[in-house]
């Protein structure tokens, strides 16, 4: 598990190979990764929208930004842990993530930035 932590909240992220397909036009490699969001603050957070960096082998960029996270937009408590799962599909079998999450801080509405540490997605056929 890739962790980091930036202003009291850790990031934790476990990637996954799903498969591969054929959509059509070209093969698709498909992961899932699964998030874990902790405030280690005194004080409750909102996550209020994410921007993706997602890198392929081929070296193809995809910048996905929006609202929230899978249609929401948490409120973590103190010292309370918020857990989701997404995935991306890549053009080659070996890629990485990183990103940011904007959150504020409920008590005065601040708005700071969350690093989300870079990881990798990589199929096990491709280690050798």
């Amino acid at each position: 598990m890739i962790q980091l932590i930036t202003d009291g909240i850790k990031i934790s992220v476990q990637s996954n190979f799903e498969g591969s397909y054929f959509d059509g036009e070209s093969l698709k490699f498909a992961f899932k990764y699964m998030i874990e969001i902790e405030n280690n603050n005194p004080y409750a957070v909102q996550l209020m929208s994410r921007k993706w960096n997602i890198l392929d082998a081929l070296n193809i960029v995809e910048i996905v930004e929006g609202e929230g996270v899978i249609g929401k937009k948490p409120i973590i408590k103190p010292f309370n842990i918020y857990r989701y799962n997404s995935g991306c599909l890549l053009h080659s079998p070996i890629g990485a993530m990183n990103g940011i999450y904007k959150m504020v801080r409920m008590t005065d509405n601040h708005e700071f930035d969350v690093q989300i540490p870079n990881f990798k997605l990589y199929s096990k056929f491709a280690q050798n």
